[in-house]
């Protein structure tokens, strides 16, 4: 019977459909095929029905034994037929709908990888993923049942509303008044069962939002005897579901007895005037039996049809938010400037205005060219900014919080496009270079140190996939690892899961500085690389990193400022301007903005 599924209708269901349909029609064959089993199936069980009048008139009243027997082989053989045409359409829908979904899963993970970074700073991270999970579900679903399910409802219908008018038009009357009451009541019943099902997902939404934060703050919650606040917040939250979840569901509970109530009035009113006329001579006693089938198989196809309008829509609106992030604008790529790796050493291959190709050798210098962005660009962050680092210096942001220190690391990769000036690689526009080029050029040690799942050896090799063993261990010697990795019980082949929960903070920000020795960078980028490492370890690792640093232009930002001291330059971000320049020495003597944080008289928060 019919009920609501809580969904928001799609913006736009044409738009969405015909995208949907481009993924059908790839398999057009299959679904036609699927189409015209759908139809065979429904049709055999229409004729099957009708073909009890003449087994009743011409061979059961006429006491005909062979015919009789002869045609219900016939009909036995046509309900087989059904019977076999259901179950090729079912396994054949099956496959289909899942290569549909397969290829539907593909193009969008394809297209996420595309996707520019300011696009997921807008778009929470368990936003995107309901997009691979709870909507790519509702389009499985309806695939797999409703389109056949419409098809064999439509069918069921107009056939049985034709075979009951060529069997009686005046008995369909009653039918018919029936009929339209029971849509009706659908309309009216779905109509309020749906506006409390909305309020019912708004509330679980509400409750499983407010548990999720709970859990995940146990500790917080404990620290400051919040839990008896939290109760009662829950309590309220609770209550509300249930107020929602009893009036949805007494509202939708109340579709399939309303309905069976009808359908059973509505047989028993057509079997008492079939009656009637029978003994009036009006119709004979085939014409009555089959009648009185369809008359009691009349109300489900419209019950399944409703359902599976709703399951159609639930499809569409979760198409919709996977259409909508698949038709996003993807990273622009205009670049012509190549990288090209050879020997050890790194070249920019540029394609000459006469069609020639010349290679120069990547020297790592870095220059900003009054440049000013803004992640919105009301609100700049960066305000006509000019910096440059020569080739194999050791550059360091120092400053406070929101200073614009990291998105000044952000810019050099073109995860983000600057909104006026020039930023510049060996006096190459970095524009004119390929993304993933430029990328490739540049390794990024950052703050937040995501591990992947798998072996502590494959997450150093992430930053390479070619490295050797070999390499990889040598990569962790530089970050000061493998002392601690070959303690571990398995050592390079340990598994780590969940972002390495089984690596304490420290020991994953070391990985993660292996994971950059290992690209052999020619620029590197540290952003708090070592924030989450103590002082004792922070010192035992600075020989190594100063040989991953040698030969190669490296931009630090550090919160503890005797991590640079021994940079080339130093330059002290406040509110988006360039401030201080100059080395450790020349900026204690100017006794400006950088002596005041040094010697503390100014914090770095």
């Amino acid at each position: 019977m019919a009920k609501y599924v809580g969904y928001k209708r799609p913006a736009d269901a044409k738009k969405t459909m015909r995208q949907l349909l481009h993924y059908m029609g790839i398999h057009k064959w299959a679904m036609m095929v699927i189409a015209i089993l759908v139809m065979i199936g429904s049709g055999a069980n229409i004729m099957g029905t009708y073909l009890l009048k003449p087994v009743i008139n011409d061979h059961l009243l006429k006491g005909d034994m062979e015919g009789f027997v002869l045609i219900l082989g016939r009909m036995g053989l046509m309900y087989l037929g059904g019977v076999l045409a259901t179950f090729s359409y079912n396994q054949l829908m099956v496959r289909t709908a899942q290569k549909i979904v397969s290829e539907i899963r593909h193009d969008l993970f394809v297209h996420t990888q595309k996707l520019p970074l300011p696009y997921f700073d807008v778009h929470t991270h368990g936003e995107l993923m309901s997009r691979f999970t709870n909507d790519v579900d509702t389009i499985t679903e309806a695939l797999n049942s409703s389109f056949t399910m419409l098809i064999q409802s439509f069918v069921t219908i107009v056939g049985t509303v034709t075979m009951l008018l060529v069997l009686s038009i005046r008995l369909s009357l009653i039918v018919v008044f029936f009929l339209a009451a029971m849509i009706l009541f659908i309309r009216f019943n779905g109509k309020r069962s749906k506006k409390y099902f909305q309020e019912q997902q708004k509330a679980l939404g509400s409750i499983n939002g407010f548990i999720e934060e709970m859990i995940a703050g146990q500790k917080v919650e404990k620290v400051f005897h919040h839990e008896e606040a939290d109760l009662r917040e829950f309590l309220r939250r609770n209550e509300a579901l249930r107020q929602a979840s009893t009036k949805a569901l007494t509202y939708s509970g109340m579709t399939v007895p309303t309905i069976v109530s009808l359908s059973y009035v509505n047989y028993a009113v057509s079997a008492c005037a079939g009656g009637l006329f029978v003994i009036g001579g009006w119709m004979d006693l085939g014409t009555l039996a089959s009648y009185l089938i369809y008359v009691r198989q009349s109300a489900m196809p419209f019950n399944q049809f409703t359902q599976q309008l709703n399951f159609l829509m639930a499809a569409l609106a979760g198409a919709e938010r996977i259409f909508d992030m698949m038709n996003a604008e993807t990273e622009s790529e205009e670049g012509s400037v190549a990288l090209v790796e050879r020997d050890g050493k790194f070249f920019w291959r540029k394609r000459e205005e006469d069609g020639t190709q010349s290679e120069t050798v990547l020297r790592g210098d870095v220059r900003f060219e009054h440049v000013t962005f803004g992640y919105q660009k009301e609100h700049p962050i960066l305000k006509d900014v000019s910096l440059y680092a020569k080739p194999g210096q050791k550059i360091a942001f120092v400053g406070s919080t929101g200073a614009g220190k990291t998105t000044v690391m952000n810019l050099i990769n073109r995860f983000y496009e600057i909104d006026s000036g020039r930023i510049t690689y060996d006096e190459i526009d970095i524009q004119k270079i390929k993304k993933e080029d430029l990328r490739r050029s540049l390794s990024m040690v950052i703050q937040d140190t995501h591990l992947f799942t798998g072996t502590i050896a494959d997450n150093i090799r992430y930053g390479r996939l070619e490295a050797t063993d070999e390499e990889v261990i040598e990569a962790a010697k530089i970050a000061n690892a493998d002392s601690f990795i070959r303690r571990l019980p398995d050592g390079y082949e340990t598994m780590l899961y969940g972002d390495g929960k089984n690596l304490s903070q420290g020991q994953r920000q070391l990985l993660a500085i292996a994971r950059a020795a290992v690209t052999r960078p020619p620029v590197l980028i540290l952003d708090e690389a070592t924030s989450s490492i103590d002082t004792r370890t922070e010192r035992m690792i600075e020989k190594g990193m100063d040989a991953l640093m040698e030969n190669r232009t490296v931009f630090v930002i550090a919160h503890r400022l005797s991590t640079v001291r021994n940079a080339q330059a130093i330059l002290v971000l406040e509110k988006g301007i360039v401030m201080e320049r100059g080395s450790h020495e020349e900026l204690l003597e100017k006794k400006g903005r950088y002596y005041e944080l040094y010697t503390g008289q100014r914090e770095m928060e």
